[in-house]
């Protein structure tokens, strides 16, 4: 079965799963020797799993390598098994990860699945996906998967907690960093080519002067307007912006020839990303964000890759 995602691309779905036993280690209830089975279908939601749940979590990332557009990704036969033999499933919703569902559907099994957009209480016509880049997304994610954690291993409900507290402590930094952010730099206006950190931009203060219907062309993959590209050429040739943030994991000849035309401009160029960089963990990555976009606005210097 294929289903399309984001960017006009087909992917590969399984359409049929049968439940997966490993041979003296899993069992049908997806908790191994006290220890949870997780399948997250990005790399930043597993982050946060373990953080939480510790030594009682195995977790295995679907989305999980940064040098890859996520929207070209197809489905495998081992991740389908995965899949089958999880307790618990971690998504975003939205139709980011839509492949899940599919898989989901066709897995037998028993089997807790927290959907971000769901807990965040989004409809399904929410036009921005990326949720993660939201500070007030992780908070009531890690929350669900504790208490859901907690339900599934009721003996180590206390460690959740704990761990859920330590998680919530440990992203005073970046929340520190976007607040100063928005008293020192409040409606500093930004181009971007697709929506990726515009939930954090927002939170930020920053103004994003590029239409929503061109980050949104881009993003699934539709050739934006003529004059939506000259737009957003304008404000680097204009220096009308004080940053570009350009989707690193995203490339094609027009997002590539808009960052060159920014960086002719010396407009500072700072990168995102869909899916977390190796050696960050979900707090880190994103303070690195915030404190890139703010070495770009404070002292025009690029951060082209983290």
């Amino acid at each position: 079965m294929w289903v399309r995602l984001g960017r006009g691309v087909l992917l590969a779905v399984v359409a049929s799963v049968a439940p997966v036993l490993v041979a003296g280690c899993t069992t049908s209830s997806g908790v191994t020797s006290g220890v949870v089975d997780v399948v997250a279908a990005e790399n930043f939601y597993g982050d946060v799993v373990e953080q939480i749940g510790g030594p009682y979590v195995h977790v295995s990332n679907v989305l999980d390598n940064p040098n890859t557009d996520p929207h070209t990704f197809e489905s495998s036969p081992r991740i389908a098994q995965e899949v089958a033999a999880a307790r618990l499933v971690v998504q975003n919703g939205l139709g980011y990860d839509g492949f899940m569902n599919k898989i989901e559907s066709a897995a037998s099994g028993n089997r807790t699945i927290v959907v971000a957009q769901h807990v965040l209480g989004l409809p399904d016509d929410t036009p921005n996906p990326h949720l993660w880049y939201s500070p007030g997304t992780m908070p009531k994610v890690a929350a669900a998967v504790a208490a859901d954690l907690a339900s599934i291993l009721p003996g180590h409900a206390a460690s959740f907690r704990a761990g859920l507290e330590k998680f919530d402590r440990s992203l005073g930094p970046w929340i520190d960093a976007v607040a100063a952010f928005k008293t020192a730099h409040g409606g500093v206006p930004v181009a971007t080519t697709e929506p990726v950190a515009d939930y954090l931009l927002t939170a930020m203060g920053a103004e994003n002067l590029s239409p929503f219907r061109f980050q949104a062309d881009v993003m699934n993959g539709v050739d934006p307007a003529p004059q939506d590209i000259s737009l957003v050429n304008g404000f680097f040739s204009g220096h009308q912006v004080k940053v570009f943030c350009y989707n690193e994991q995203v490339v094609d000849a027009l997002t590539t020839s808009i960052r060159r035309n920014a960086e002719s401009a010396g407009v500072p160029v700072v990168a995102v990303y869909e899916t977390m960089p190796a050696g960050f963990t979900y707090q880190r990555w994103m303070l690195a964000e915030v404190q890139a976009i703010d070495a770009a606005v404070s002292t025009g210097r690029s951060t082209e890759h983290l």
